[in-house]
């Protein structure tokens, strides 16, 4: 059985310069069996992007539509919306000024009709400064395609996998099917629907780079009413860093009560064993600020973990910078994220 349409979904707010860019890479792929959704969420570029997605759908015809939303739901309220305007059978997201690498469609299509009853495919992806062969980094988390069958091993995994959007694919009813605002405001809806889909459905991760996720871009939450006084636009404060980290735990915490999936506790050792980047985004502020940070994440439970001792002093000494290309030159070298602590991997049938 082949995959019928897949929702390249796009949740649109500001960047309009680069969102040409984005279609352009889209509308190359090698897979015609998709439509292009996007959704403007009342910006102060909407008229922008409403002219560029008047232009593409002008040469385009059938492929893409474009929503305007009457109001600005936030990044949250925007994915649901843009996730139940979409009409596939999967929803691949794409941030509105990232892109999208060749054959990434057929990929996707081909991982999914390999594996039954799949609900979310966990890419590869690199991140790029300036131009798209500007690599600075990327992120393949295995070394081969693997297969995760639906229980609380396969989320522990994934869901600190999908954080960042672009190239993330949900089975569509699935998540339609958990929508929510409840956690709206936290940036976090994607993972509150991973973990809600991957308590049924299975997961595929493919090695292959599906993405280019544009790096070095200013922050855009915080102008939406459920975003205010979480977020501020254009920073990262330590405050707004807590309040994600802390969207974080209470989404694992909402699912394995209501789903009854024991959830938790791997979750936050996961995300101990890899809160180098958690802690490094804040280590630019003067010592002490950056101290406070670290109790914070300390006090949510992060102190149990003997991996989050560790970046903490190595950051201390070598600053977010020279660590950074430490771990990027092993990840070069590995070709893959090293495996910290016990994870499940799925299997490789």
């Amino acid at each position: 059985m082949s995959v019928s349409k897949i929702s390249i979904c796009i949740p649109a707010y500001n960047r309009a310069s680069v969102l040409g860019e984005l279609l352009d890479s889209i509308l190359i792929q090698d897979f015609d069996n998709y439509e292009i959704v996007i959704c403007e969420d009342k910006s102060p570029e909407r008229d922008q992007i409403g002219q560029i997605a008047a232009d593409y759908i002008k040469r385009h015809p059938g492929r893409i539509r474009y929503i305007e939303n009457p109001d600005n739901l936030g990044y949250d309220g925007n994915i649901r919306n843009v996730i139940e305007q979409a009409q596939g059978e999967y929803c691949f997201f794409m941030g509105n000024d990232d892109l999208m690498c060749p054959d990434a469609l057929s990929k996707v299509a081909g991982a999914v009709n390999k594996h039954p009853d799949t609900g979310v495919v966990l890419r590869s992806y690199a991140a790029f400064d300036g131009t798209p062969d500007n690599i600075t980094q990327t992120f393949r988390y295995f070394e081969k395609e693997l297969f995760f069958p639906a229980g609380p091993e396969t989320i522990s995994t994934i869901y600190r996998r999908s954080v960042v959007i672009p190239g993330m694919v949900l089975h569509r009813e699935s998540a339609r099917k958990y929508a929510t605002d409840r956690f709206d405001g936290t940036l976090l809806y994607q993972l509150y629907l991973v973990a809600n889909i991957l308590v049924e459905r299975n997961a595929v991760y493919l090695p292959d780079i599906l993405v280019l996720y544009r790096s070095g871009g200013t922050p855009d939450f915080g102008n939406a009413a459920v975003e205010i006084g979480k977020f501020i636009p254009t920073e990262q404060t330590p405050e707004s860093s807590l309040h994600f980290m802390q969207g974080m735990l209470d989404i694992a915490d909402y699912v394995e009560r209501t789903r009854n999936v024991p959830i938790y506790k791997p979750i936050i050792k996961d995300i101990g064993n890899y809160s180098l980047p958690i802690l490094s985004i804040q280590r630019g502020r003067p010592f002490f600020t950056f101290v406070k940070y670290c109790i914070g994440l300390g006090k949510m439970g992060f102190w149990k973990n003997g991996m989050f001792y560790i970046y903490f002093i190595l950051l201390t000494f070598l600053g977010a910078s020279g660590l950074d290309k430490l771990v990027i030159f092993i990840k070069r070298r590995l070709g893959y994220t090293p495996i910290i602590g016990s994870m499940y991997r799925g299997s490789s049938e």
